[in-house]
């Protein structure tokens, strides 16, 4: 059996866990439509399996869990003009999204590596989230014209002060440390132990209590950047706009602000308005399910009305040359009401039922 032909996830239970591992490693195990129904499987037959207390997900190879969805085929369908078609993907996805954060049965994840959106949908609403040194988190959505999704914009919300904003805005990326101070981690185990707490796991005396497992491999990670960083971050990204907080960062001595400011002149104008509104408007949100409901709206919109998606995939993962053509090119020509009118937006097809 060639790695092509191998299973993109595997199932199999052991010791009282059922053990999920996304498996396609040499594209950082990024979600396809059948991966991701793959796992929602696993976890319907595991719900009432009594041979199974826990679940343990993580991804094969050592260079992350996962590296996001697969969007190459979404840009395919968008340029085929079947935009539509875009929403069997995210309602199955943000369905497991929502089943992993309420399982009835504690699910452990492992974040080593490169883990970003479509990952931190994996990841993120798990009951135990465990990240390694190796870890590098983000929500890199604006990169490619669209806005973060699979329930990150409420993890975005929860963080600290305004880096849910920043974050969001620059699609910056996360080490362990900062993972656990904003909020999308729970516990650093040395990458070099995460055998030994999957053997832990499986040997358990008491199924109930895998957190105190956890613990027992659990450092404590050096200060975060992210937390350091806050005076600058807070201050910038507490502006009512987006030309206010390029403005904000400009005016700041600190480098790591005028950065902040390069990146996001290098993004799209359309998508960076969208998700600062979303990230605020998520804040006022009920739960997950609310904020999965508020960006299928949302990733519709892009997916249906705007060029910068399609142009953003082409530019990072297609041609790769790193140069998109934003439409609108500036924040000043974003449309007043373009925020607004993503929040509105109705899919033609409901993400539930």
């Amino acid at each position: 059996m060639t790695v092509d032909d191998e299973p993109r996830v595997l199932a199999r239970t052991r010791g009282g866990i059922g053990h999920l591992t996304l498996n396609r490693p040499r594209a950082i195990n990024a979600l396809d439509l059948g991966m991701v129904r793959d796992v929602i499987a696993a976890l319907d037959a595991w719900e009432t399996d009594p041979e199974v207390d826990l679940v343990l997900l993580d991804g094969a190879g050592e260079r992350g869990l996962c590296a996001g969805g697969d969007v190459r085929g979404l840009a395919e369908l968008i340029r085929a003009g079947r935009p539509e078609e875009t929403s069997v993907f995210f309602r199955a996805e943000y369905a497991m999204n929502a089943r992993i954060a309420e399982y009835p049965k504690p699910i452990v994840a492992i974040a080593d590596g490169i883990t970003m959106g479509g990952g931190i949908g994996l990841a993120g609403h798990a009951a135990i989230r465990v990240v390694t040194e190796r870890s590098r988190l983000a929500m890199p959505e604006t990169r490619i014209g669209l806005t973060p999704d699979v329930g990150g914009s409420l993890l975005l919300a929860r963080a600290p002060g305004r880096l849910g904003e920043y974050l969001a805005l620059t699609g910056a990326v996360m080490d362990a440390a900062d993972a656990v101070y904003a909020g999308f981690a729970d516990h650093l185990v040395p990458s070099e132990h995460l055998e030994a707490l999957r053997d832990a796991l499986e040997t358990r005396a008491d199924p109930s209590s895998p957190t105190e497992l956890v613990l027992l491999f659990d450092e404590s990670p050096e200060p975060s950047a992210l937390e350091a960083a806050r005076s600058w971050i807070d201050d910038a990204f507490s502006a009512d706009t987006v030309a206010e907080i390029v403005e904000r960062l400009k005016a700041r001595d600190e480098p790591e602000a005028h950065g902040a400011a390069e990146t996001l002149a290098e993004l799209s104008p359309t998508s960076l308005t969208v998700t600062l509104a979303a990230v605020r408007a998520a804040r006022g949100l009920s739960g997950l399910r609310a904020a999965l409901e508020q960006e299928y709206g949302l990733v519709m919109w892009f997916a249906s009305t705007q060029p910068d998606l399609v142009e953003g995939i082409r530019a990072q993962l297609i041609d790769k040359d790193r140069s998109p053509a934003w439409q609108p090119a500036s924040i000043a020509d974003v449309e007043q009401d373009a925020a607004q009118r993503a929040l509105r937006h109705v899919p033609e097809t409901p993400l539930w039922g």
